[in-house]
């Protein structure tokens, strides 16, 4: 039903203009107070002192990264599936943002693992599966663009964004199946958090900040990827 619903691209239009100024309004508010908690109320690790900030936005990086793909697998199963007409363009939307939250994803772990491993870099499970997401991004982008009929080449990114679905279970696991310097996981665990509730409260609100940006510029770019498209349909009607 709800795909259904949304099959009609005026339609999706018309509710997403309603939406985006809720969600671009909510994610300004959730960055100033998630900010404001993650600088001044959180205190510093006492391991790792207040280079333990940048876990602020890495994580929340980290799981934006991992969700934006889970959805445009998701997206290009209904795609090749349903022949969904939005399903292309919310994944040709959402692969470049996908790209951004992985490069933050890579350099903020850079940054934490200089002072907390002594190194830039280290060929680690999570960060090499990470890297892996990026390049697989990047697979779907090219991907998209490779081919003079625009079906075929979403067509093409659905199938490498399925195959390369497997990478998410090892990014999540990794620290579990093999030895890596990477922590284990703190938040999502069957005994509950590990972390402190003042380092809890600012990291999730920053994760809702990234989520509600991520919704907001899905929205705005699909929205201007329809825009485009129709306009290529004038254009071609009238020259015709």
């Amino acid at each position: 039903m709800v795909l259904n619903f949304f099959a009609n691209p005026n339609r999706f239009s018309r509710i997403s203009a309603k939406v985006v100024p809720w969600f671009g309004g909510g994610t300004i508010i959730l960055l100033i107070i998630g900010i404001y908690f993650s600088l001044f109320s959180s205190p510093p690790d006492y391991q790792q002192g207040n280079a333990v900030r940048i876990m602020y936005v890495h994580v929340p990086a980290a799981w934006t990264a991992l969700a934006c793909y889970v959805f445009i697998a998701i997206m290009s199963a209904i795609s090749l599936i349903y022949k969904h007409p939005l399903a292309d363009i919310a994944c040709r939307s959402a692969a470049p943002l996908g790209v951004g939250f992985t490069i933050i994803v890579l350099a903020t772990g850079s940054l934490w693992g200089k002072p907390t491993w002594g190194t830039w870099w280290v060929w680690d499970a999570r960060l090499t599966s990470v890297l892996i997401l990026l390049f697989l991004y990047l697979g779907h982008i090219s991907l998209t663009h490779a081919f003079d009929s625009q079906d075929r080449g979403a067509k093409a990114a659905a199938v490498l964004a399925l195959i390369g679905f497997i990478n998410i279970p090892i990014i999540k696991f990794s620290v579990d199946w093999w030895n890596t310097l990477h922590q284990p996981a703190s938040i999502a665990r069957l005994d509950g958090p590990s972390i402190d509730t003042s380092m809890l409260v600012p990291l999730l609100l920053m994760a809702l900040a990234f989520i509600f940006y991520f919704i907001t510029m899905l929205l705005i770019r699909m929205r201007t990827e329809l825009a485009v498209r129709k306009t290529h349909a004038l254009k071609y009607k009238m020259g015709h």
